[in-house]
């Protein structure tokens, strides 16, 4: 399966994650507006993580906000 880093995780998050397809929309609109080189490549590194996954593969993926996971782990 394909490995996300938590920056990706994170603006994967703020988008529609209820199918690869819808996620994949979201992320490439969105990506129009983005100008910061660093976030541009956060953007391009998870749409291009996700053009390899099956429907399958992304259905198993647990979709959360690392920072409040980290922190469910410390309690």
């Amino acid at each position: 399966m394909e490995r996300f880093t938590v920056e990706e995780m994170n603006l994967m998050c703020i988008y529609d994650t209820s199918s690869r397809d819808a996620l994949l929309a979201d992320l490439r609109t969105g990506l129009n507006d983005v100008y910061e080189p660093e976030m541009c490549d956060i953007f391009d590194n998870a749409i291009e993580k996700l053009e390899r996954l099956t429907d399958e593969a992304f259905s198993e993926i647990g979709f959360y906000i690392a920072d409040d996971f980290e922190d469910e782990q410390n309690v």
